[in-house]
């Protein structure tokens, strides 16, 4: 019998205004303690972003979620945050922010396989 993962994950948003508090999904961040295993994966719908707003700074919001997924994987080149233990890394993506990059409150779960489970919320969540 193949052991179950339990796992938490967020939703990543864009927020162009966040003073009208509308928003996009555009990634997920999973992490399984117990697994030692943290992934981040997102897009962003340009054509969907512009919707919300067409002044968006397109290059800025890419180097921001760049910046994200360099620090739920850990990368050298990811500052001194990407340097925390898997568990800190998860916490201070998930924390509260006001900014135009946000994530919804973990939300937990069971699962067979860890790949499987993000791949499945990444396409139901952002897709």
């Amino acid at each position: 019998m193949q052991e179950k993962h339990s796992y938490e994950y967020a939703v990543i948003r864009v927020v162009p205004r966040v003073e009208r508090e509308e928003f996009l999904n555009v990634g997920i961040v999973l992490f399984c303690k117990k697994a030692k295993f943290i992934k981040m994966m997102y897009t962003v719908n340009e054509t969907k972003l512009n919707l919300f707003a067409n002044d968006f700074e397109w290059e800025q919001l890419q180097l921001n979620l760049d910046s994200f997924q360099k620090i739920a994987h850990g990368t050298k080149d990811g500052g001194p945050i990407a340097q925390f233990d898997i568990p800190s890394r998860f916490r201070w993506l998930t924390a509260l922010r006001s900014s135009a990059i946000q994530t919804s409150r973990p939300h937990p779960g069971l699962c067979d396989d860890l790949e499987i489970t993000i791949h499945r919320l990444f396409e139901e969540m952002v897709l």
